[in-house]
């Protein structure tokens, strides 16, 4: 029988957000380069690979309860992470940095995402519980936790389909 390692699990709670303006910037006290790929999406489960900065993982994620969504992570090997890259994720994959941003004793992840999806700027929080109030930040715009339009996956599609439209291309 195998044995089941506890801190593989957890229960991710998470809010997230526009961002209204570039305030944030002058709060982050750090950031990492993370390359994230959808190995498979069944309705609202999926299986993503992760490379962020020196280590990688897969996350396997359950169907989300209100602001609260199963996962279990594992660490691995970069160069399998690289391999699922690049032979199973191809085009689903996304490219973003990520700044740590503190305030008001919160620390917020700002994903500022580059390649086809460049220019969207998304910030989350996560928290112990869900009933956990927040204080939002001034720069802190729309709530978009659970608005499908801004899930990653939903996000790239419509990205790929300007990209493969020829007159998005520029070319007649």
């Amino acid at each position: 029988m195998p044995t089941i390692v506890e801190d593989t699990y957890m229960l991710e709670i998470e809010r997230k957000f526009l961002v209204a303006n570039d305030e944030w910037r002058s709060s982050a006290v750090s950031n990492v380069r993370i390359r994230d790929g959808l190995i498979a999406v069944y309705k609202d489960r999926k299986v993503r690979v992760r490379i962020a900065g020196d280590i990688a993982t897969v996350a396997v994620k359950g169907p989300r309860i209100g602001i609260a969504r199963p996962e279990f992570e594992y660490e691995i090997p970069i160069v399998d992470a690289e391999r699922m890259l690049a032979t199973l994720c191809q085009e689903d994959t996304l490219e973003k940095q990520r700044f740590f941003v503190e305030d008001a004793g919160a620390t917020w992840y700002v994903d500022v995402y580059d390649g086809i999806l460049r220019g969207v700027i998304i910030a989350e929080i996560e928290l112990k519980q869900e009933s956990q109030e927040s204080i939002l930040p001034r720069w802190i715009g729309k709530e978009v936790t659970g608005d499908s339009f801004y899930s990653k996956r939903n996000m790239l599609e419509r990205a790929l389909k300007n990209f493969s439209t020829p007159s998005k291309l520029g070319v007649d």
